[in-house]
């Protein structure tokens, strides 16, 4: 049986690569580091309101049009979507952070603060994990960035594909190095926000 793939997104019709094997996958990695991130986010006094804590969305339709209408109707001062990347080349490795390009009547009233928060989170992160820095990366085709009334950014925390990174990204002491990282990117960004 060849690799397998996934939908990049709930609903979408665009797949890639599922993950490298082994037990956990994408969306359960994601879902881990989401916790401990949220653990030491409210730890710093910050209020985080997850959009899933288990296999599904809890509200609405579960794509990401409703999890940027959730954290828009919350008023969040960032949403922060976790993720690990994944290639048909095996030997990709590192962590990025993607940010919503500028598109009038759609993102220009959270560009600026996505960017800034970008930048910090990358940054935090590849400080704390010692990850290659594949660095910041503008999008304008995702749906959860055009829908978000809030600054938003999507951290691809490593890649899952490769074997190496795959095994890191599944271990409890790389995933709470991950959540630091990215604990004192989005606390960086709050305070100069």
């Amino acid at each position: 049986m060849g690799r397998q793939r996934e939908p990049t997104g709930p609903g979408s019709r665009v797949y890639k690569e599922k993950d490298g094997g082994g037990a956990a996958g994408e969306a359960e990695v994601a879902l881990q580091i989401a916790e401990r991130t949220r653990r030491l986010l409210l730890q710093r006094g910050y209020r985080v309101a997850m959009t899933r804590t288990g296999p599904t969305f809890r509200y609405g339709s579960g794509g990401n049009v409703a999890r940027a209408q959730y954290c828009n109707r919350r008023k969040a001062a960032l949403m922060l979507r976790i993720h690990a990347d994944g290639s048909t080349d095996s030997s990709r490795r590192g962590a990025s952070t993607l940010y919503p390009a500028l598109h009038r009547g759609w993102t220009d009233d959270v560009y600026g603060p996505s960017l800034q928060a970008a930048r910090s989170i990358q940054r935090s992160l590849v400080a704390w994990t010692g990850a290659r820095d594949l660095g910041l990366v503008r999008r304008s085709d995702l749906t959860g960035f055009n829908w978000a009334n809030v600054p938003v950014v999507l951290v691809e925390t490593g890649f899952m594909t490769n074997p190496a990174e795959g095994l890191l990204l599944r271990s409890a002491a790389y995933q709470q190095r991950v959540a630091r990282g990215l604990a004192a990117g989005v606390a960086a960004f709050a305070v100069s926000y």
